[in-house]
């Protein structure tokens, strides 16, 4: 004899979250993964799978990734050391190369071939298509009293977001690698957290999602339950001033306050180690990690309670 399952929670998920998909249906979310994920088939599965019932319940995703770990490995397998200061990539002559080989064609790749088995019709794109991001190369720069000459690395001039907004307009969803050029067609590399931020800004996006290693952004960088559930731009200031953002968090804190200041509306940090937490960062009010909106006096009563 075989006996039917309960459907009840099944049917109060989908009650619970239909608010949510009236709110967000047609909007657009810019989603980084941080390269991290794409490591372990797993987790990438379990992302990609997340992103593909946002695009199929109808809100417009730009999906942007990362991948530091993955490029680490292949320079170190070419004999190239990898060099990080202040959370950013120095980037010489033979790392640019090497850098637009992972993120181009492996990272990129490897997404859109997941994208096709999901039922996805995704494109992939960076920086450099057609002008989608205009950069020029960051003059040398003082670090925590060093001067560091960053190599093949860039600074945003201007964002062109119409090709990913036709994309959009197409029902395709971008898939974004953050290699981009400037003027001369000099490959550059630039921090994905920063060109996610300043697409989402461009189109103007209803949230922008970054997901991360971390759980969210942390009060105490000792305790990994000290996650702060929500706060706003003078909020992120403090955390800097009191050392609790750190490394790889620090560019990260930089994307989020040009996002908002550029018209996001809302910045999510949250792990993409946690199950189906984009959904539960998009479709609950509880969330999952970190929230950040430019004055949390905006915020409602129940939000303010997550």
């Amino acid at each position: 004899m075989v006996h039917r399952t309960d459907p009840s929670v099944a049917v109060r998920a989908l009650k619970s979250a239909a608010p949510y998909i009236r709110m967000y249906k047609g909007k657009i979310f810019v989603i980084k993964a941080s390269g991290g994920v794409f490591g372990d088939p797993v987790l990438t599965r379990g992302l990609m799978e997340q992103v593909a019932i946002l695009h199929q319940v109808g809100i417009r995703v730009v999906l942007m990734h990362g991948g530091g770990p993955q490029l680490t490995e292949i320079q170190q397998s070419l004999g190239l050391e990898p060099k990080i200061v202040a959370g950013r990539r120095v980037t010489d002559a033979k790392s640019i190369e090497v850098t637009s080989m992972v993120l181009n064609g492996l990272v990129n790749t490897q997404i859109l071939g997941i994208c096709r088995e999901l039922d996805i019709a995704a494109v992939g794109v960076s920086g450099v298509d057609a002008g989608l991001i205009r950069a020029h190369k960051r003059p040398p720069t003082v670090v925590e009293g060093q001067t560091i000459d960053y190599g093949f690395v860039g600074d945003i001039d201007l964002v062109d977001a119409k090709v990913l907004q036709q994309l959009l307009d197409d029902g395709l969803m971008p898939v974004v690698s953050p290699v981009s050029a400037d003027d001369s067609g000099q490959l550059l590399n630039i921090n994905a957290d920063t060109v996610a931020s300043a697409i989402g800004a461009a189109l103007k996006a209803e949230k922008l999602i970054l997901c991360t290693g971390a759980p969210g952004i942390l009060e105490s960088l000792e305790d990994p339950r000290s996650v702060v559930s929500y706060t706003d731009l003078n909020g992120l200031k403090r955390l800097r001033d009191q050392g609790s953002l750190k490394d790889g968090m620090l560019p990260k804190a930089k994307a989020i306050e040009d996002a908002i200041k550029g018209g996001v509306r809302r910045v999510h940090v949250i792990s993409y180690k946690a199950q189906d937490s984009i959904l539960a960062e998009v479709f609950t009010n509880e969330g999952t990690g970190t929230l950040i909106v430019q004055d949390t006096k905006a915020l409602s009563a129940a939000e303010q309670q997550a």
